[in-house]
């Protein structure tokens, strides 16, 4: 990352939610260091981070493009626990490791760590995570400090440390005789897991689960 990147990439909320169009933000910084994205395509930072870049860039400022969101409160994930199947896929997709939990038991959200970013809502094939406002009446850099955006970048590199262990860890592994395939390993996982939320949901009142916003 050269130095123009370096000083954009710690101008950004460090929230790692994709929404810019890039995997992260170290991403986007170079990105927009080597004139290959707009400065408005943090909706995390809103206005104001906009501004930020401008200044670093020497860009004219202009408007967040509504192709990659919309300023707007921070959000909280929130897990009922009573529906997750401990199918552990969020686990993988949360970038700040805020989510903890096992296989087949419940999971939940630290949030202290949670960025709001949203990329556990996808992969949650029961629906059981939702988003709840966490900063009311405040967006953008309104709404996330300097310090927070600090601490969720260190936890992004532990995650991705974490990661780059896990993968070492099965390239180290013994083979077995006919080794099953990743994704359908985890299909396997989540397809039993679902099948015992569908019987465990027979006993459960209908407004029970959270709806989704």
């Amino acid at each position: 990352m050269n130095g123009l990147a370096a000083r954009i990439h710690d101008a950004l909320p460090q929230t790692q939610c994709t929404r810019c169009g890039y995997p992260d933000c170290a991403g986007y910084a170079q990105a927009v260091a080597d004139g290959q994205a707009g400065i408005n395509q943090c909706p995390p930072g809103g206005a104001e981070g906009v501004a930020r870049l401008a200044r670093l860039t020497g860009r004219e400022a202009q408007p967040l493009d509504p192709q990659f969101g919309t300023e707007g409160p921070r959000a909280m994930a929130i897990i009922d626990e009573a529906w997750c199947i401990g199918c552990t896929l969020c686990l993988d997709a949360c970038p700040t490791d805020a989510i903890v939990g096992i296989h087949k038991r419940m999971h939940t959200v630290i949030e202290a760590h949670c960025t709001g970013c949203e990329l556990c809502i996808p992969v949650c094939p029961v629906d059981c995570i939702s988003l709840e406002v966490e900063t009311p009446g405040r967006s953008g850099w309104q709404a996330w400090s300097q310090a927070q955006a600090e601490a969720a970048l260190q936890r992004y590199k532990l995650h991705g440390e974490h990661r780059r262990a896990d993968k070492r860890m099965e390239e180290k592994a013994p083979a077995v005789a006919e080794p099953q395939a990743a994704d359908t390993r985890k299909r396997s996982i989540v397809e039993a897991a679902l099948a015992r939320a569908r019987a465990a949901s027979q006993q459960r009142p209908p407004s029970a689960k959270s709806s989704k916003p």
